[in-house]
């Protein structure tokens, strides 16, 4: 089996968190519900936590919905801050993006994943979560050069760096990569596919202006 096509089982309730970027990650709906199609996530965010790096995701849609706290999202170039209940954004495939919490208090959003869910599930909450939690990425949060050469190749279609441009990148890590693969790195880790979530939790009831967007 291809490192692509090692399968992830995620449920609700399960919970997934990047120490790196202050993130946590509650399962709502998975991807499995909808045929891979779409994944609902309740995000915290503790204060100053972000996104790791500029990003587009080529082929899906991703919406942010506020439940408490505040999230400011660049998205091409433009700043929102998102500062009431059920105030919410939505970024289109291939437009730059990039969220954080401008607050000294937690943050709490709905994140959905609109087209190519199963695969968003596999590289964010697994494979670049669990590297955070191995102390392999930046201060940025994102992986190291040959861990991201390997990762970004693997993942190309759910999550692309935006600086340099992503002809660069692809130039650079496909240089890189069998050199990373041969020293053992992996673009998609089969010991992250099958950790266990930290814990699972109980989800919390959410508000009709909040539902309203996603169900």
């Amino acid at each position: 089996m291809d490192e692509g096509e090692i399968p992830v089982n995620v449920s609700p309730g399960e919970v997934y968190e990047n120490p790196r970027c202050g993130e946590r990650i509650v399962v709502r709906t998975p991807a499995s519900e909808s045929g891979g199609k779409r994944s609902v996530m309740d995000l915290y965010v503790e204060p100053g936590g972000f996104a790791a790096g500029e990003h587009i995701h080529p082929i899906s849609h991703e919406r942010f919905t506020l439940v408490r706290g505040k999230l400011a999202v660049i998205q091409g170039g433009r700043k929102t801050v998102l500062d009431k209940v059920g105030q919410s954004i939505l970024i289109q495939p291939g437009i730059e993006h990039r969220w954080w919490n401008p607050t000294g208090d937690k943050t709490y959003a709905i994140c959905e994943v609109i087209g190519n869910g199963t695969r968003f599930e596999q590289m964010v909450m697994r494979q670049l979560f669990c590297l955070a939690q191995d102390g392999k990425t930046n201060a940025e949060g994102m992986p190291k050069l040959l861990q991201r050469a390997v990762t970004s190749l693997e993942f190309q279609d759910v999550l692309r760096f935006v600086k340099p441009s992503w002809k660069r990148q692809r130039i650079l890590y496909e240089i890189l990569a069998p050199v990373a693969r041969r020293l053992g790195y992996m673009g998609c880790n089969p010991e992250y596919m099958n950790r266990k979530p930290s814990e699972v939790a109980i989800l919390e009831d959410l508000p009709e202006e909040v539902l309203a967007w996603h169900y």
